[in-house]
């Protein structure tokens, strides 16, 4: 008799999850609790086929990881990324860029394998429906390829997520003089620096901005008004020195001015002592900064690709930081270290006797092929080798700071985001850099991995060496919890936890309020059930249960739920991992919201927050 009505109970629920959102009106029919252990089950990591959750046409957002709270305060003992953010597609909202900019080639219609102008292929598998954006491309399996817009604010949350998960400091955010000369462009770029100031708030990582004279005196404009005019904007209307994420040095927001002094960039000596003096001596003091240069490499002798003019010298003595752009210097170890043993060492001496301090630019190497046609995978990464040998160089002759170019630089394949692994990640009829690409097996990850080492190297967390502290086949020791507790509390009149994503080998329903009219773990539906009287929800009171869920070996795959509630109140789940007597709080998740007309809610909650370390 029990087992008739517990089924008729999970028809009743299942019909009414099945026909939409249920009204406040209709509340379940009240049953006894009972605190059940229910019979083994494994769940299949795939969704069940007769899921009662259609898949909303909208996600919700990601929730936010437990993360440490970077010091903005200082540069010293910082690796920070460059931030390019400057990718669209079409739909996105921006109406700029004649759709996907930076993904494809001017004057194309659209995204495929011929108009493809990139030199890598980012991973989008953790990317949600809502971030992906639709390609023509293809995967060698004839599944479709995507890749994503930087004006999804998700996604841009997405990645400083993986700076925090991974121990990197921050960014400096690109703001283009081109970019600033064109209302449409600068539109996008201060929407993507709202993200970007959000998202490093959420995860607290520090950011600045770095602008790029590049195109800075396109439409009649000067460099210096068009830099000053904006830099008086974003302290002013967007008040971005109020971020407490906003990195500072030595008492004073940092700026960085990246290339006034190249041969083939806008801007006069004269111009780039008046911009500094704007920033370093201003009247009004709420405009002053520290001023980064990124100069070219040779700014110290005035060789190509640096003007030749000496009154240039004036502005490189006179910065406060200066950060000399190497990208592409050396491909080899022993081409590294020369370069820093020779040029490095005496531009540090220059440096100090100007009075400025140096910040040398690391990269995992570099690539110009599809965009403008020079060699493919002109300087390999060696599996990290390059980058660490730089990072090593730069730490030896006691740098204190890292510009690492760059976070997302997929044109010229200095990215250290997550890209496609193999030739079967990356869409048919392309020519892109993988992971696989120099004949190694690497994780989409390894570089982001690499740079949570090379911060911690800075720092002196580890000690100074020469050879990469970390393997791909050897990440860090960690274990499985016994138990994965989840204490679900609801205001509405029902509620239901759809799990997904990991096998469950058993669950008991610990406790539940003796309000609560339905408690049900039914491992069979791989749901669980909590609900209350629809007075109750409607005065605001709220019910709670807790399920000890075991859960067999976890691989890779994140432990999904799916939060269903009636339309009355809010749903929040907290996720704890259980070893012995040691309970921890992984995540706490909520809904009480409607997208798309569902009031579903689908949550992740990563493999890596739920195993342990030894």
């Amino acid at each position: 008799m029990k087992k008739q009505m517990r089924t008729i109970q999970l028809i009743l629920i299942l019909t009414i999850l099945l026909s939409g959102c249920t009204p406040a009106s209709t509340s379940p029919t009240p049953v006894t609790i009972t605190s059940t252990v229910i019979p083994t089950v494994a769940s299949s990591s795939s969704a069940p086929t007769n899921t009662p959750f259609p898949p909303a046409t909208s996600t919700p957002p990601l929730p936010i990881l437990p993360h440490d709270t970077i010091d903005p305060s200082t540069l010293t003992g910082k690796l920070m990324m460059g931030y390019q953010g400057w990718f669209s597609c079409p739909g996105d909202g921006t109406n700029i860029y004649n759709g996907y900019y930076h993904w494809i080639h001017d004057g194309f219609p659209k995204l495929n394998a011929e108009s493809y102008r990139v030199d890598m292929f980012p991973d989008t598998r953790e990317l949600t429906d809502d971030e992906k954006c639709p390609t023509a491309l293809k995967l060698p399996d004839g599944s479709p390829a995507y890749v994503y817009t930087s004006a999804n604010d998700k996604t841009v949350l997405r990645h400083f997520q993986w700076m925090s998960e991974y121990g990197i400091d921050g960014v400096f955010l690109q703001r283009f003089g081109v970019q600033l000369a064109y209302p449409e462009w600068r539109d996008f770029h201060t929407d993507l620096l709202v993200n970007v100031r959000d998202a490093s708030e959420t995860y607290g990582r520090a950011w600045a901005v770095m602008y790029d004279v590049t195109g800075s005196n396109e439409k009649g404009n000067n460099v210096v008004t068009l830099l000053e005019r904006d830099w008086k904007y974003l302290v002013d209307s967007q008040k971005i020195l109020e971020s407490p994420q906003y990195l500072h040095h030595n008492g004073l927001p940092v700026v960085a001015i990246w290339g006034l002094g190249f041969d083939d960039r806008p801007g006069t000596a004269a111009e780039a002592m008046e911009l500094l003096d704007f920033f370093q001596n201003n009247p009004d003091p709420k405009y002053r900064a520290i001023v980064l240069g990124g100069v070219p490499i040779f700014w110290r002798t005035l060789q190509a690709p640096a003007r030749r003019e000496s009154a240039w010298k004036d502005f490189y003595c006179a910065l406060d930081i200066i950060s000399p752009w190497t990208v592409g210097v050396a491909a080899s170890d022993a081409e590294v270290d020369n370069y820093y043993r020779n040029t490095v060492r005496a531009d540090m001496v220059s440096a100090q006797e100007c009075g400025a301090e140096y910040m040398p630019v690391v990269y995992p190497g570099t690539s110009y092929h599809n965009p403008v046609g020079r060699p493919f995978n002109e300087q390999p990464r060696r599996g990290g080798r390059l980058y660490w040998r730089q990072v090593y160089d730069a730490l030896s002759l006691d740098a204190t700071m890292i510009y690492n170019a760059m976070f997302d630089e997929v044109d010229e394949s200095t990215a250290m985001y997550k890209i496609a692994e193999t030739s079967a990640d990356i869409p048919a009829g392309i020519e892109v850099i993988t992971m696989d690409t120099d004949g190694e097996s690497l994780p989409s990850d390894w570089y982001l991995r690499l740079a949570g080492e090379a911060t911690k190297m800075l720092r002196g967390e580890i000690p100074l060496t020469d050879t990469i502290p970390i393997t791909p086949s050897e990440p860090e020791a960690l274990q499985q919890p016994e138990q994965i507790q989840l204490k679900i509390t609801t205001s509405s009149d029902w509620t239901t936890i759809k799990l997904g994503g990991i096998q469950i080998k058993n669950a008991l329903i610990a406790s539940a309020s003796a309000e609560a009219t339905q408690a049900i773990a039914d491992l069979n539906e791989s749901l669980l059930v909590l609900t209350q009287s629809l007075d109750r929800a409607n005065a605001g009171k709220s019910v709670e249960m807790i399920v000890d869920l075991f859960p067999a070996k976890l691989g890779d795959s994140p432990l999904t739920i799916t939060i269903g509630r009636g339309s009355i109140g809010k749903t929040v789940v907290e996720v704890y991992i259980v070893n012995g007597s040691t309970s921890t709080l992984v995540q706490t998740i909520q809904w009480a919201d409607v997208v798309s007309g569902e009031n579903l809610a689908t949550f992740e909650i990563p493999a890596a927050l739920i195993v342990v370390k030894p």
